[in-house]
């Protein structure tokens, strides 16, 4: 029986799918059965920051296989150890969970925000118009987009939207309503369309929640782990969360998730009140600390934002003679270019000629291409989304 057959007759068909069979990956490349090549510019939806099977973490996940795959977390391993104390030194020295997911580490962040307020009775968090948390209920209540809540009311109370990139609307929030307890956003806005918050915006976050004792939750699930050019992306901003979520990115393509919080608050989440039973297993730990190592040797933060400069030039170039690009925007490895119409038929034609990228919020191209791709690279595939641009 062929794949798609296989497809049709027994996966849940939940997501929508090419009608292409992926079969090995190399790089910034990957084949389809039928031997054709790709140029990945979204590998692994954002997970792949090293591109596929980059060989530092595919030699520490077998070596590790060989020795231990999965212990409870009623054991001590030294990989999630070390994992954790690699995380923690490059950001702002907080003590990390560990999970398997973006949406479960938001429910993590969730359930602290709700143990921190309980003694004064605070549960509300803010959140903002067009982010987004995750799948799960309460990642989907702190979601204010309605097509990801659609049909699966009543949802979780206790959230509250504001538009993002408006402080005085936050403030407005804060000060008539002394049951919010935190703030949760993501410092980049990915899925809603690479948007990127005014640095006043974040430093009034970060005063308003000093001067309400709230939590400042960064959300970066799809922004951290050097996605950005910085090891997270609060540090080319200069604000500094309480609580920082992260997934994607940070084990080189395994499935893993993680919460960092500052240690004064890793006390509310205590023993008996939120678990993950394969979450900082050895392998996924094998694979994030030889993802950080891979980054630093390589450099690779410095080549993100090499590859940003000529994203950014090509894209704007176009824009000057390209009427259907209304902007561009982009943060290292992180690249959004806003239409003025729907980008599926650019995603189509880019398909078409070996370049795989997406569309978000219908109109914006989303690029996450790898950390490590070449310059000739990514002026190979800006002439293929360039051609498309213009068959618009």
């Amino acid at each position: 029986m062929k794949t798609l057959e296989l497809f049709e007759k027994y996966v849940i068909p939940n997501y929508t799918r090419y009608p292409v069979v992926l079969t090995r990956g190399e790089g910034s490349f990957i084949w389809d059965e039928d031997g054709k090549r790709y140029l990945d510019f979204f590998p692994g939806w954002g997970c792949n920051l090293l591109g596929h099977c980059p060989p530092t973490v595919v030699e520490a996940i077998q070596a590790q296989a060989a020795k231990l795959i999965h212990v409870p977390n009623s054991w001590h391993t030294r990989e999630q150890g070390e994992w954790a104390q690699l995380l923690s030194q490059r950001s702002f020295g907080g003590k990390c969970f560990f999970c398997n997911s973006g949406t479960e580490a938001n429910e993590a962040a969730i359930k602290l925000a709700r143990m921190y307020g309980d003694e004064k009775k605070r549960y509300k968090i803010i959140t903002f118009e067009d982010g987004f948390h995750g799948r799960t209920m309460g990642s989907v209540a702190a979601t204010a987009q309605p097509k990801y809540q659609r049909g699966l009311g009543p949802l979780l109370p206790g959230f509250v939207y504001a538009p993002y990139n408006d402080l005085e609307a936050v403030r407005n929030i804060v000060e008539n309503d002394d049951e919010i307890v935190a703030i949760m956003l993501e410092p980049i806005q990915g899925e809603g369309g690479v948007h990127i918050p005014s640095t006043e915006f974040m430093v009034g976050l970060r005063q308003l929640c000093d001067e309400h004792e709230l939590i400042l939750h960064f959300d970066e699930v799809q922004t951290g782990c050097g996605r950005t050019g910085t090891w997270f992306a609060y540090q080319g901003i200069g604000v500094t969360p309480d609580v920082m979520t992260l997934a994607k990115a940070i084990a080189g393509g395994m499935a893993a998730g993680a919460l960092i919080c500052k240690p004064e608050l890793a006390p509310f989440l205590r023993p008996g009140m939120h678990a993950a039973t394969f979450g900082g297993n050895p392998l996924a730990a094998a694979a994030g600390i030889a993802t950080i190592r891979t980054i630093e040797e390589q450099n690779l933060l410095e080549n993100a934002n090499q590859n940003c400069e000529i994203f950014l030039r090509r894209f704007n170039a176009l824009k000057e003679k390209c009427d259907v690009i209304a902007d561009v925007r982009g943060r290292g490895a992180m690249i959004g270019v806003e239409l003025n119409v729907s980008g599926a038929p650019a995603v189509q034609k880019c398909m078409e000629n070996g370049l795989l990228i997406n569309c978000t919020h219908g109109v914006v191209v989303r690029l996450l291409p790898p950390a490590n791709l070449s310059a000739e690279l990514a002026n190979e595939g800006c002439d293929i989304l360039c051609d498309a641009l213009l068959s618009l």
